[in-house]
């Protein structure tokens, strides 16, 4: 496809190893990966042996994300860390697969990632915020400032600051709905 390159240059410069698991001969696969930029490849494994090579990454402590389309890709799809079917592609692919793309692009997985990434960052600012506000909230709403100011927190008051909070969260993950991942 066109934009193949595109995407795996895209993976690569956003950290993601790329190892091609083929059924195709060697010189073959070798060739296709130097030109796109493939990090590793395993060639000529056979259907069954798909899984047993993600096994052997998955035992030298990397997470693994499996991309495929076929009938033969479906033990590697549930073997993976995260199985990606492509659109398009066979039944058993894609009920394997923990996610399915709906064009048959390599673009819509680093999409995928982009958006994964963006989500996991996103949900540790809120939780960062979260324990920020509470570190210091449920001591003030606990009395702490009465022995210092003679002050404490009026039950609305409190109230209000716990909606606010609650506000500021929502707002925060809603920034994803505009999150586009850079080309």
């Amino acid at each position: 496809r066109s934009d193949s390159i595109a995407a795996l240059e895209r993976l690569h410069n956003a950290g993601y190893r790329l190892v091609m698991l083929t059924g195709d001969n060697p010189t073959t696969a070798n060739a296709i990966a130097k030109e796109a930029g493939i990090d590793e490849v395993i060639a000529g494994v056979l259907p069954d042996g798909k899984a047993d090579a993600i096994k052997r990454l998955q035992s030298q402590g990397r997470q693994v994300a499996m991309v495929g389309d076929g009938i033969n890709d479906a033990p590697a799809l549930a073997q993976a860390d995260v199985g990606i079917a492509m659109g398009g592609g066979s039944d058993v692919a894609i009920e394997t697969a923990a996610i399915t793309l709906m064009r048959h692009s390599l673009m819509g997985v680093a999409d995928a990632l982009a958006i994964s990434r963006a989500t996991l960052r996103n949900m540790k600012q809120n939780l960062l915020g979260a324990f920020i506000y509470n570190s210091i909230g449920i001591p003030v709403a606990a009395g702490i400032l009465w022995p210092f100011t003679g002050t404490l927190l009026n039950p609305v008051v409190a109230g209000a600051a716990m909606a606010l909070s609650s506000i500021t969260v929502v707002s925060n993950a809603n920034r994803l709905l505009r999150f586009k991942p850079k080309a």
